[in-house]
């Protein structure tokens, strides 16, 4: 009994302490310098089962090529209305900050509510193929436990809705 309640402790102080380290922001991880649209493309998956990427087919080689395919977001009409729409949507997600907001691109920085793991969340318009493609990755770890493909597909649900 006292080896359990020993243990009970120890799993509590370590939670505890996870909790405190994540809400001072030691979990957030930095940014990955290279974001953005190059080459008609977003960045390919992440190595590891922890991203989305509506582009994943196009990276033919890629380690994680059919676990990180998902869907782009269509959209009828104009395309800048439809990024911007997404954008709404984006600032009003809790836990997601829109940094950056260009014509055609879109990047977020979503936070996770307890621990605070940061995923960093991109759109590129494509006007030709009417849709809006989307990668969302974790920063750190090697699984994220669905939660990238969650989101996107939270905020494609949303994104139809208006």
């Amino acid at each position: 009994m006292k080896i359990a309640g020993l243990l009970l402790g120890v799993l509590l102080l370590a939670a505890a302490l996870l909790l405190v380290a994540g809400q001072l922001g030691f979990l957030a991880g930095q940014p990955p310098q290279d974001l953005g649209v190059r080459g008609g493309r977003l960045k390919p998956p992440s190595l590891t089962p922890n991203s989305v990427s509506s582009q994943a087919a196009s990276h033919a080689d890629h380690p994680q090529r059919s676990g990180a395919d998902i869907a782009p977001l269509h959209y009828t009409g104009d395309a800048r209305a439809a990024l911007g729409r997404l954008a709404t949507l984006l600032e009003s997600t809790p836990g997601c900050v829109l940094v950056t907001r260009e014509p055609a691109y879109l990047y977020a920085q979503c936070h996770t509510r307890w621990l605070k793991f940061t995923d960093d969340v991109e759109f590129a318009l494509d006007e030709a193929a009417h849709v809006i493609q989307v990668r969302s990755a974790s920063r750190l770890g090697r699984k994220d436990f669905g939660v990238n493909r969650a989101r996107v597909e939270a905020l494609r649900a949303r994104f139809e809705k208006t």
